[in-house]
């Protein structure tokens, strides 16, 4: 029998469950290309109106497929796929230089709904290594390919293959030199099928020399469908040696997504990234110690992090809809976009 109390407290819970709903959007895209010391009165209006646009272009490749129904993972995709061709971004054809004068790439993708992953490590010659790292994920039964490997694996499965030379520019190419110079190191020759030498400014090599010691592009995404996914794509730190591999590609450090908790990309000096896990472990905390997503976020990177002097950031995602990013260097590239609201973007550290 139905009292009026029981009816007044089921309709109550109608109207809550309503609320919480009506707040949960239909799609949601969070991303960031890059941590470092980013500062204004560092920074020429030219180039911040040229960041902010690319940063602009990389919501709106997400956005028009989240808002047509498209998965999580296909939005991931369609972001990194233009930030690897943009060369202000250290990804890709803007990808930094090892100390042997090489471009080496490395990618992660993490579906959230299932827990599959796919990485790749070292890639020279695939244009977008999001997507190779996509195919191991789908078509392998392998989570990481490296190397040769990965790059055989690439043809095998049609993936788009460049001349090594595609990659390069020269503002990194210069990068790479004084960096080298400073260290007392060798500089190696000029790659083959390069462009002719050309100026570079100098105030663009001290932006690369603050900002992209440990430059990465990310994202993560929830689909109408209420999955979430994370990627991430890097060329790396500038003058690495002996094959070195970051946190890009290793699910659990600088990737992670799960439904059951949130999706997460990270950039900073890997090697901190890597110790902590730092993707995974801000994602245990919502799931297991039932942080909110921001909590979670700053504890691992503005305390445990900071606590072992690694520097960077991340951007996080909760099948709720639930946006954070934290970082503890002075800026951070990043952007988000929620369904129904209008997208922000920012660089520097006193903006929301």
């Amino acid at each position: 029998m139905f009292t009026i109390q029981t009816l007044m407290a089921a309709a109550s819970g109608l109207v809550l469950t309503s609320a919480v709903q009506a707040q949960q959007p239909d799609w949601a895209l969070i991303v960031h290309g890059g941590a470092g010391i980013i500062e204004r009165d560092r920074m020429t209006d030219e180039t911040e109106t040229a960041y902010r646009a690319a940063l602009m272009a990389a919501l709106e490749r997400g956005e028009a497929v989240l808002a047509s129904g498209g998965s999580s993972l296909d939005a991931i995709e369609a972001v990194i796929h233009g930030m690897e061709d943009d060369p202000l971004f250290n990804a890709g054809r803007g990808a930094v230089f090892t100390a042997a004068g090489r471009n080496e790439l490395d990618a992660s993708i993490m579906d959230g709904a299932t827990l599959n992953a796919g990485a790749v490590a070292g890639v020279t010659q695939v244009r977008h290594p999001i997507s190779l790292a996509r195919a191991v994920m789908e078509e392998s039964r392998h989570v990481m390919l490296q190397g040769e490997g990965a790059e055989t694996f690439a043809t095998e499965t049609g993936q788009e293959r460049v001349d090594p030379a595609w990659f390069f520019t020269e503002r990194r190419w210069a990068s790479l030199e004084r960096s080298l110079t400073a260290q007392g190191l060798p500089l190696p020759p000029r790659p083959e099928g390069a462009p002719e030498p050309a100026p570079v400014e100098h105030g663009l090599l001290d932006q690369d020399a603050r900002e992209h010691r440990f430059g990465t592009v990310g994202v993560v995404a929830l689909d109408q469908a209420g999955n979430i996914a994370a990627g991430t794509s890097t060329g790396g730190t500038t003058a690495k040696q002996w094959g070195r591999v970051g946190d890009s590609p290793i699910i659990g450090a600088g990737t992670y997504a799960s439904n059951e908790s949130c999706g997460v990309s990270a950039t900073g000096t890997g090697e901190f990234f890597i110790r902590l896990t730092v993707a995974s472990r801000i994602c245990a905390y919502v799931e297991f110690q039932e942080m909110n997503l921001q909590e979670a976020a700053d504890r691992v990177i503005l305390e445990e992090l900071t606590e072992l002097e690694g520097d960077g950031g991340i951007v996080a995602l909760t099948p709720a809809g639930d946006l954070a990013w934290s970082f503890n260097t002075p800026g951070m590239y990043r952007a988000k976009w929620v369904a129904g609201e209008a997208p922000v973007v920012s660089i520097f550290g006193d903006e929301d």
